[in-house]
């Protein structure tokens, strides 16, 4: 398209008409604002006037943040004439404007750009513009309050001074001007790059690289870009990037952890790019109080609004400090330099929601982190934020769309429309942010909470104070100054977050080679993520117990290279996952590597998993077998040591003798041990050398080949060998032998006869393990086999003749193979066979101990096979309440056999279906004993396989209660006699024993009976079916009156039975420990006690007796022993034997370490406290196992509900939270921490105040007074 303007004779509408098609023009919106703007103003001035009701909020008004009454507008002009931009702002104190042009800072002092500033009307003029002047120019203003922006475009057009104008003058310049430049590949090469760079906080780092360009064109100049993590960087306070002369650097003037990271420079041009990165590791500095923890980072503002902003951050790593207990958040008002701290305790979720903020007013952030030791140094502060409605916020930035506004409704005097599609945008643990569509018209300019009275300018409100896994729903409604509309529809259901705690352990850590300094780790993600931010690696010295932290900053991969390492150093290493709570549990630790240089950092993985060692040796002999004159045909030895992996590739070069430059002779590598030069010169000598690759990357070159002559053979022609042949496809005329597939290369051709050279064949011995039998087998093949010949195997050179450690020798026809049975790890060695009978054939193969050992390993896999399974071992509850326990195995057969083990105890009756591959176990009575872990074990053949189902907590006595409605449900329906208690076994004071059951459900004609082994007892008095308690007292318990009893009863509607089996065994509990007043108090806890039995206590191997230290005692359903005020002496184990005329039993507790639970420090022994706060009991914990908690509020156990909260984090950090205390809450509060080794317990007296006390303690101070001893448990 072309336009042809006479000089002198411009036409604005033209132009003007095209100019829609060069740039946005930012001024379409211009008349709507003035309108909104005019209309806003005198409507509030009217409100305020006649309409200042109770749910309008009063605002003064002064005006703090800066604000455009002019904005800026679009210019196109052209070049050598002026233009100039003009804006207005306001604000107080008076806002500064600062000019930026493509969004780089305007550089004054050129003399092109003349700035002035006059009562608030800022400008820009360009007196003289150039085509170079076309760019987009920001007007900034700021005040300590805030910050606002407008944009607008100056296109410089460009003409002929001909009468005609240029043919593309309506197009922009960068379109229109510049020459058509054909595209050119420039090629970089980097002289200098830039390595892993390894510092502190508050230091400063420098990354540079020096490049070469070529071609080197002025005008295609390569950009450098700058990237960390794959972020693009630019400059900032933060970041100094320099770019020219062939040298680019990027300076990080003030460290912090936010800082670490993978940085990448990227050298961007027409034909490509050319990149380059380093790892920057960032180390946490010096902290303000020893084992202090680190410095949060990575703080991000979420959601802000007029009067609050979401505040997030990731946590620090510990892995040398103590855990994290909380966090504080601080803020600052940008101009000043006062921080303050925004919560009164610790926050353990890395998100905070900051309220009381300023309308208009800016503010950094910033959080410090809380352990037991004292406070961390603060996080990098945030950008600045401004507390802004987000309408506001949008229309600052000249992104909000025009707002239409309905005069005819407003002067009807209506009020607005019902908002609609209210909706939750995001969701935590104690707030919702809800945003709405407005309604189709609105005569407002601010949207209204009814039930607070608090002006919403946007369709869009965060709900602050809700309960953690509530459900919730909420409407919205819209007001004016004629009234309030109807309420919206409700939202559905939205359920608050609930805290699922840290992340679990991830999974297997890999560590491989990388270089001489650097080791890479791979690790398998958790299987409970709960909102995962990323992890952290550590690593330790073999043998040491050092750890260190490899990385600052959570990493997002499931890879890491580790750098910085010692060369020949073993190291191990472990990962942690992180989430906004903390940090998971540690992973396990790899298996030690020592670091030193990989082959090749493609492969290193896979050779990790296929176990390949290195790349290749070199080959040799190169042999010249052909020429022609042109071409020489070529062949070689391959190369004596594989590597490991089967040897891939070959590549030839080739040189001039008697120069030094190699040359490539193929590109595409090859597989043959045999290639054809082309393209040689005729008379000129060669010298020629062979490279060998596998998996692991490209071995070393082969010694040069003799001088070669290029000159057409005449020497007499080889033999030739007369047996059947097939052609392989191959232009190198290979022969393929039917017998064995060994190779031939043919000399010359005639029409009846092959004379042929041999090249290569399968004389070599191979080494497998048989993929079914798991045999280790060494096999060879030879066609050079003749009448009478004969395999002749032998270990380090002497024949193998002894064949009774299952060593077996397999020969048929050209093939012949060493079985070994049953291998062991002394087989290792050097095995060779020989043919005879032939001219020399043989071959050797040479088994190191690591390969024998890998080999091993594989026929162990192949012979022991694990059953896989479609679903580990489930329950599910039937009929009457039985547990069916099954699991599924992909595949099983007639033969298979499996047992069901419960609490370590084997139940029988389990079944099979072979079609499914279900197992099954039904449970017919199933009752708190039965609370522990459920197995199954699997045999079918060779294979195996088990599978868990743990049963304990919350779970048990969730399947416990359905299991009681299932049978009660049962009993319901099909209304019938039955047991609604299964027999027991009661031992009374006076070691008397009785048997006892509850009957229901009964009737007149209900029979009930008594059986022992299956013989019927007829007691003494008949059991009493009125009060539905059966009793059954057993005289003179011993021996001579165990075995197993029975209770039946029935009518005409059915039947139900009970058993309980005495057998007469001794059963006992474990040990449990006993806190008493005057000591230790160890029990037993059995089933029963006959007279035949015999306990005896024991300390070590020492027996003891009852003495006034020793008190021995119990009843016939317990056994005690108790050490009265012990001392040290008094650790070490202790046993019980008790012992039946069958057998006996043992049961030991170790007592040689305090592993009781116990309370560290934390808590104070008198909290005061005013109204309405909120109370947070805050200490560690400590035991191993680790311990239960609970917690009494006067004695009486203080149940967990919306107010009270009770928290006990990774097993080591207790809390009882408060909210909104009242005088009630008031009294004695008592922590009980408690494991099988016994416990303890604190008071706390909580003084509820309604006036502020001068010598209240902060809840904060109680977290200095944390233990030591055992706090790193």
């Amino acid at each position: 398209m072309s336009v042809w303007i006479k000089r002198g004779n411009y036409n604005h509408e033209f132009h003007h008409k095209q100019s829609q098609y060069v740039v946005k023009e930012y001024s379409s919106a211009e008349a709507m604002e003035d309108r909104y703007e005019h209309k806003t103003h005198a409507r509030i001035q009217e409100v305020v006037r006649t309409k200042r009701l109770d749910k309008y909020v009063h605002e003064e008004p002064m005006i703090r943040g800066p604000k455009f009454l002019v904005r800026l507008r679009s210019h196109t002009v052209f070049e050598h004439t002026p233009v100039k931009l003009f804006c207005t702002v306001e604000g107080f104190p008076m806002p500064v404007v600062s000019w930026y042009r493509d969004g780089v800072i305007l550089d004054k002092s050129s003399g092109r750009y003349l700035v002035t500033s006059k009562g608030g009307i800022h400008s820009l003029e360009i007196t003289r513009c150039s085509t170079d002047d076309t760019a987009q120019y920001t007007a900034v203003a700021g005040n300590l309050h805030g910050q606002a922006s407008s944009q607008a475009s100056i296109v410089v057009k460009r003409y002929r001074q001909e009468e005609e104008s240029c043919p593309y003058a309506w197009l922009p310049f960068t379109a229109a001007m510049l020459p058509q430049i054909h595209y050119t590949k420039i090629n970089i090469t980097f002289l200098e790059r830039f390595g892993p760079v390894f510092a502190t906080e508050g230091e400063s780092a420098t990354l540079s690289a020096t490049m070469i360009l070529n071609p080197n064109l002025a005008n295609l100049q390569p950009e450098a870009q700058w990237y960390r993590d794959d972020t693009r960087l630019f400059d900032s306070k933060w970041v100094k990037i320099e770019t020219g002369r062939g040298v680019t650097t990027l300076t990080l003037p003030n460290l912090y952890k936010d800082d670490e990271g993978l940085y990448t420079l990227r050298m961007v041009t027409k034909g490509g790019t050319a990149e380059h990165s380093a790892f920057v590791s960032v180390a946490d500095g010096p902290p303000p109080v020893p084992a202090a923890p680190g410095a949060p980072m990575d703080i991000k503002i979420h959601d802000a609004n007029r009067d609050y902003v979401i505040v997030s951050w990731k946590p620090p790593n510990t892995t040398t400090e103590g855990p994290i207990l909380g966090y504080f958040v601080d803020k600052c008002e940008v101009g000043t330099e006062n921080w303050t701290q925004c919560n009164d305790h610790p926050i353990k979720i890395c998100k905070y929601p900051v309220s009381g903020l300023f309308e208009s007013h800016s503010y950094y952030f910033r959080v410090r982190a809380v352990n037991s030791h004292g406070i961390s140094k603060p996080s990098r502060m945030s950008d600045p934020i401004a507390a802004l409605d987000p309408t506001e916020f949008e229309r600052l930035h000249g992104s909000l769309d025009v707002v239409s506004y309905h005069d005819e409704v407003e002067a009807e005097g209506k009020p607005p429309g019902v908002p609609a599609g209210v909706h939750a945008t995001e969701i935590d643990r104690t707030y919702v942010v809800l945003s709405w569509k407005a309604p189709a018209y609105s005569n407002s300019g601010a949207w209204q909470r009814v039930n607070t009275k608090v002006p919403i300018r946007s369709p869009r409100y965060a709900v602050f104070d809700l309960a953690e896994g509530k459900q919730y729903k909420f409407r919205v409604l819209s007001a004016n100054i004629y009234g309030t509309s109807e309420p919206s529809q409700p939202t559905g259901t939205i359920e608050t977050l609930q805290l699922k705690g840290v992340p679990s352990a991830p999974g297997q850590v890999i560590a491989t080679r990388e270089t001489d300094s650097s080791v890479l780790i791979q690790w398998a993600p958790p299987k409970e993520p709960n909102n995962l931010i990323g992890y952290y690696i550590d690593q330790c010295v073999k043998g040491s117990k050092n750890w260190t932290s490899a990385n600052h900053k959570p990493h997002r991969s499931t890879r890491f290279v580790v750098s910085g390492l010692t060369k020949g150093e073993t190291y191990v290493f472990r990962v942690q996952a992180i989430n906004e709570l903390g940090l998971s549990e540690e992973s396990q630790e790899s298996a030690p590597l020592t670091v030193k240089a990989a082959l090749s950092q493609y492969w290193h993985v896979f050779l990790h998993y296929y176990h390949l060692d290195a790349a290749p040796s070199a080959p040799y002999d190169i042999a010249l077998l052909n020429c022609d004159g042109h071409s020489m045909v070529l062949n070689w030895k391959k190369p004596l040591h594989s590597g490991g992996a089967k040897i891939r590739e070959y590549y030839v070069d080739k040189r001039r003798s008697g120069t030094t430059m190699w040359r490539e002779v193929n590109v595409a590598p090859f597989s043959e041990r045999l290639y054809k030069v082309e393209g040689l010169t005729e008379g000129a000598v060669y010298q020629f050398h062979v490279y060998a690759a596998n998996l692991a990357g490209l071995g070393r070159a082969s010694q040069h080949s003799a001088d070669f002559n290029c000159e057409a053979w005449t020497m007499p022609e080889p033999g030739y060998i007369n047996s059947k042949l097939q052609v392989c496809s191959n232009v190198l005329f290979i022969f393929v032998c039917s017998f064995c597939g060994c190779k031939w290369l043919q000399i010359i051709k005639t029409k009846s006869l092959c004379h042929l050279l041999y090249v290569e064949g399968s004389h070599e011995v191979s080494c497998e393990v048989d993929k079914k039998s798991g045999d280790i087998v060494l096999s060879f093949e030879s066609c050079q086999i003749n009448e009478g010949s004969q395999f002749i195997w032998k270990k380090d050179y002497k024949e193998i003749t002894d064949f009774s450690k299952g060593v077996e020798i397999k020969s048929e026809g050209h093939h012949s193979k060493l079985i070994f049975k049953t291998a062991d790890k002394e087989d290792f060695g050097t095995y060779s066979v020989s043919v005879t009978n032939t001219e020399g054939v043989s071959s050797s193969y040479t088994i190191s101990a690591e390969e024998l050992a890998k080999m091993l390993a594989l026929s162990y896999d192949i012979r022991h096979p694990i059953i896989p399974l479609k679903s580990e071992l489930a329950y599910k509850i039937l009929e009457r309440g039985r547990m069916r326990f099954w699991l599924q195995a992909e595949e099983i057969s007639p033969k298979v056999t499996y047992k069901f083990f419960a609490n370590n105890k084997e139940l029988s009756g389990m079944g099979h279906d072979v079609s499914t591959g279900i197992i099954e176990f039904i449970m017919d009575h199933f009752t708190e004993e039965n609370e522990g872990t459920f197995t199954c074990q699997i045999t079918d053949g060779g294979g195996k396989a088990q599978s868990s189902l743990v049963l304990i907590g919350n779970a048990f006595k969730a399947a416990l209660a359905e299991a009681d409605f299932q049978r009660r449900e049962y009993i319901r329906v099909k209304e019938g006699p039955h047991f609604s208690e299964f027999l027991s076994l009661h031992v009374g004071d006076d070691c008397s024993v009785t048997l006892v059951c509850k009957v229901a459900n009964l009737k007149k004609d209900s029979e009930f009976h008594w059986f022992r082994e299956d013989t019927e007892i007829i007691p003494d008095v008949k059991p009493d079916l009125g009060s539905g308690v059966c009793k059954l007292p057993i005289k003179q318990f011993s021996l001579k009156t165990a075995g197993i009893y029975k209770a039946t009863i029935s009518d005409d509607r059915g039947k139900d039975m009970s058993q309980i089996d005495i057998s007469g065994k001794a059963s006992a509990a474990e040990l449990v420990i006993n806190c008493t007043a005057t000591g230790i108090q160890l029990q037993c806890h059995m089933k029963y006690y006959t007279s035949e039995m015999d306990i005896t206590w024991y300390h070590g191997e020492t027996k003891l007796t009852h003495s006034d230290k020793i008190v021995i005692g119990g009843t016939p359903a317990m056994a005690t022993m108790e050490v009265i005020e012990p001392v040290e002496k008094d650790k070490g184990k202790y046993s019980i034997v008790i012992t039946d005329p069958e057998t006996s039993h043992k049961r030991t507790l170790d007592l040689s370490g305090d592993d009781r639970g116990k309370v560290v420090g934390g808590l104070p022994d008198v909290v005061t406290i005013m109204e309405k706060k909120t109370l947070s009991l805050t200490c560690t914990v400590c035991g191993d196992p680790k311990p239960q908690v609970s917690w009494l509020k006067n004695g009486a156990e203080v149940e967990p509900d919306d107010q009270y909260v009770v928290s006990l984090d990774q097993g080591k950090f207790a809390s009882l939270t408060i909210k909104g205390v009242s005088m009630e809450d008031s009294g004695r509060y008592t922590m009980i921490v408690q494991n099988k080794y016994g416990g303890e317990s604190v008071d706390i007296v909580v003084s509820v105040t309604t006036e502020t006390c001068a010598d209240v303690t902060p809840a904060v101070s109680w977290l200095c007074a944390l233990g030591q001893d055992c706090a790193e448990r």
